[in-house]
């Protein structure tokens, strides 16, 4: 099967470019300027246009401006509701619109769906939450609509914190742990719900693979750990504290509304739909994974394997 790829050269969808033609399916990537290789089609974001490429069965749509790539004001605020939303009904309205529709869109969304849910346990049945980046991710789903009306399986997976080598949330949480000054953000009791780059790659394989699989699917390890225990973790993995508050005060001074969304929201999140279908984690211990990623050696899914 050929497997259209958006993003393909971002955190995500570089891994899965990497590990798809291990499995047996070709990959195509849409990319924004002119095609300079042979596995590539020109993607105008604006029209929702792909060039004539190969027949596709599958697409994997990742793209989106970084949400953690500086402060909301209110034009970061448009590029990103921008490059989710109206990027994806642009591209789902193409597919809807070709002879033969691809048979499967699994289409990156997020936690940040839930909302600051405090103590609550959430599962993909959980309703959304009402800050702004709730209702991005909210909107961010819908507009995947043309193509379900087509009749295409529809898979949103919801990411949680992604820990990678590569990129991601992991990079400046090092880069803070290694001057001492991890430690609880805001109080530190809020939930983050994790998972390693190399489950991510796994499950939008499941979610490709998987005919019956459609609609929300969490994409988090098993078991959410409160802040200040994952400030810890990485700690212990970078032998270094994790004792230096940070008020939530001073975090909301220096980031703004950023913080409360993505550092001070406690989010419960659980992979009830991957359980269910009998998922297999590499990583589901936070410690293993962090000592891993924090070491020199391969990580799974990002070197060598074992």
């Amino acid at each position: 099967m050929n497997v259209l790829i958006t993003g393909s050269h971002g955190m995500i969808g570089s891994a899965l470019a990497a590990a798809l033609p291990g499995a047996g399916e070709t990959v195509v990537r849409a990319v924004r300027q002119a095609a300079g290789a042979p596995d590539e089609v020109r993607w105008d974001p604006v029209t929702g246009l792909i060039e004539d490429g190969p027949p596709i069965g599958a697409v994997v749509h990742l793209a989106g401006a970084s949400i953690a790539g500086g402060r909301w004001t209110m034009e970061r605020k448009r590029e990103i509701e921008r490059s989710r939303v109206h990027l994806t009904h642009g591209l789902c309205e193409w597919l809807a619109r070709r002879p033969t529709p691809p048979a499967t869109l699994v289409a990156a969304s997020a936690i940040g769906y839930y909302g600051d849910a405090g103590e609550s346990p959430l599962d993909e049945s959980s309703p959304p939450g009402n800050r702004w980046l709730a209702g991005v991710a909210e909107r961010w789903e819908r507009a995947s609509e043309p193509a379900r009306q087509a009749g295409i399986r529809v898979v949103h997976l919801r990411f949680g914190l992604v820990l990678s080598r590569r990129g991601g949330a992991l990079a400046p949480l090092r880069a803070i742990g290694r001057l001492g000054l991890l430690g609880p953000v805001g109080g530190g009791r809020q939930f983050w719900s994790w998972i390693a780059l190399v489950d991510v790659v796994a499950a939008i394989r499941l979610a490709l693979k998987d005919a019956g699989l459609a609609g929300p699917v969490n994409v988090v390890a098993p078991e959410p750990i409160r802040q200040r225990d994952f400030a810890r973790s990485l700690g212990r993995a970078l032998h270094r504290p994790a004792i230096v508050p940070a008020p939530a005060i001073l975090v909301r001074a220096l980031i703004g509304e950023l913080a409360d969304d993505l550092l001070l929201a406690s989010a419960r999140v659980l992979p009830r739909r991957l359980l269910d279908r009998g998922f297999t984690w590499q990583h589901s211990d936070l410690d293993e994974a962090l000592r891993r990623l924090a070491g020199a050696g391969p990580f799974d899914g990002e070197g060598t394997r074992p």
